[in-house]
């Protein structure tokens, strides 16, 4: 995805975000569930569309070129949401993309940590969108020196809760940064389904 397309997803995702907060009515939570502490545990599944350092750049390859895979690579992931209050509800997530893919060399595994911030709550349709970022660690199998490196995810999503103590995880979409030299633009959506431990 070249970058003038990256910059429009993020701008359509940011503008909805604030479209999202400014529809919202000013609601005061109810004192029993304002500030209760929660934990909820989910499983994901998802498609990622890689980034690679590449030889091929035509006709003249660099060391600073990058290029994408031309398949998605099929994983699996689990997360935890830890809710302190309202706009505090740290998320960790792991990741691991495996599938469709030539052996473990071109897998991307993440292991991520950071704020999760949700937006509003329509409660006619139980439904709660939000945004996150997450900062963690990426290991690729075997393209990348070192394996592992600091990634960054920007991202967002909905959750809509079936019952009092399930919660689909409708969509979820993370743009990720991997730091490395040249830095990897990897993106990745999934669904997913959580359980309210307490």
């Amino acid at each position: 995805m070249d970058n003038r397309l990256m910059k429009r997803l993020l701008a359509a995702l940011f503008a909805l975000s604030i479209a999202a907060c400014a529809s919202a009515r000013a609601q005061v939570e109810p004192s029993g569930s304002g500030s209760e502490f929660q934990l909820t545990a989910g499983v994901l599944g998802s498609a990622l569309q890689p980034d690679y350092p590449s030889d091929n750049c035509g006709a003249s390859p660099t060391a600073s070129c990058v290029g994408t895979s031309p398949n998605r690579v099929y994983g699996f992931g689990a997360y935890v949401d830890v809710r302190l209050s309202r706009w505090f509800q740290p998320e960790a997530e792991a990741r691991w993309s495996r599938a469709n893919i030539d052996g473990y060399a071109n897998a991307e595994d993440t292991y991520l940590f950071g704020p999760r911030v949700p937006i509003h709550t329509f409660h006619w349709m139980h439904a709660t969108p939000y945004g996150k970022f997450l900062v963690g660690w990426g290991r690729a199998g075997g393209f990348l020196t070192p394996s592992t490196t600091l990634a960054l995810a920007y991202g967002g999503g909905l959750d809509l809760r079936v019952t009092k103590h399930f919660t689909l995880r409708a969509f979820d979409f993370e743009y990720q940064q991997w730091r490395v030299n040249p830095t990897l633009f990897p993106y990745e959506g999934s669904v997913g389904l959580s359980y309210r431990i307490f």
